[in-house]
């Protein structure tokens, strides 16, 4: 049991109710795999939490969830509940309850209904246990019912099963075939949480072959040609054909652009580098397939890495070329730094100067 776990754990049981871990970071517990992302259940209601935790830096959700933070670890303080209605995948009509059970009963699978208390012993009232030792996804309750109360728990059920190298229950499997344009009712920044795990697992690649042969890919408008695991996520996505809308960050657009060009060069030489500099240019070439080792020898090589180790600025081509401050500089940083890279030009002082000198004609045409 983590320490910081444990102490909120006993901080809400010292105050008279119970608490206990919940859903994916036991399930991973109990794989070895590990999470920062940590569920906390509770009979202590929104306000007791409140007051529990009213030195500690908190947040509260529109659902009643108390959120914190301890060091590296994101935990959700959530209350027994129960769950009476759901419109656009959501639940809008929750009734907080004091009993353990019915908190078990709203939850989406087996797996996730795992119970831990601070002692580390858990509680298991579906099976999860053995679903993880049978490696199977299964619903908790009317797997129709479940699904269509919440499409996003279609997409999570296939996520798990890609991430975690599980088998669907039949039901499950049965019930997408029949039902796949309930993922078109999904916000697309939730497609996108799931599709970023899934991009970011060891297993993405016969994940997303998966994804093709069932045609959710053609329900979430995403296509590939190809794909190649690398480490960073927009290296991820520059190899996908994605909707329009997809809600990619301004970040993530730029450098997938950034990589889809370096892909379309087909190579990675001093020229790449120097545009795109040695991190994207290893993403893009891991894509490439080629070898790390080779691109980092290279761009250890390069006679100049950035514009600003160019030998010679702005104020001193205009004092030999005798010309007025204009676009045309930087041109002419452009052009020599070209030529450097080529290995036509040395990048010193004098030598650049020099060429500016004898090619003065060309720059002031």
């Amino acid at each position: 049991m983590i320490k910081e776990i444990e102490e909120i754990l006993q901080k809400i049981i010292s105050c008279g109710y119970d608490a206990y871990i919940v859903g994916g970071y036991v399930r991973d517990f109990i794989l070895d795999r590990h999470t920062n992302d940590i569920d906390i259940a509770t009979n202590a209601l929104p306000k007791d939490l409140t007051s529990i935790f009213e030195q500690d830096n908190i947040k509260i959700s529109s659902y009643g969830s108390v959120k914190l933070t301890k060091g590296k670890y994101f935990i959700n303080i959530n209350t027994f509940r129960k769950e009476n209605e759901y419109k656009d995948g959501k639940p809008i009509n929750i009734e907080y309850v004091n009993s353990l059970d019915i908190d078990i009963k709203r939850r989406d699978f087996t797996i996730n209904a795992l119970y831990m208390n601070k002692n580390g012993s858990i509680i298991d009232r579906t099976d999860g246990l053995k679903d993880i030792a049978n490696k199977v996804i299964r619903v908790i309750g009317k797997t129709d019912e479940k699904l269509k109360e919440d499409p996003l728990r279609i997409l999570r059920a296939l996520r798990l099963k890609i991430v975690l190298n599980f088998s669907l229950d039949e039901q499950i499997v049965k019930f997408i075939n029949q039902n796949k344009k309930e993922l078109k009712k999904i916000p697309k920044q939730k497609i996108k949480e799931e599709i970023n795990k899934i991009l970011m697992s060891k297993n993405s690649v016969e994940g997303f072959k998966y994804l093709k042969k069932l045609n959710i890919l053609d329900i979430l408008e995403i296509d590939y040609k190809s794909l190649t695991i690398v480490d960073d996520i927009s290296g991820m996505y520059a190899q996908l054909i994605l909707p329009d809308d997809f809600p990619l960050t301004k970040e993530e657009k730029e450098n997938c652009k950034k990589i889809k060009e370096i892909i379309n060069y087909k190579k990675i030489d001093y020229s790449i580098l120097f545009k795109y500099g040695l991190y994207l240019s290893s993403v893009a070439g891991k894509i490439l397939n080629v070898n790390k080792k080779k691109i980092n020898k290279l761009y250890m090589q390069m006679p100049i890495k950035s514009e600003n180790e160019l030998d010679i600025d702005g104020e001193e081509i205009m004092k030999i070329l005798e010309i007025e401050p204009s676009k045309k500089i930087k041109e002419i940083r452009n052009e020599l730094i070209i030529l450097v890279l080529n290995g036509k030009l040395i990048n010193e002082n004098k030598v650049l100067k020099e060429y500016l000198i004898n090619h003065k004609g060309m720059w002031l045409q």
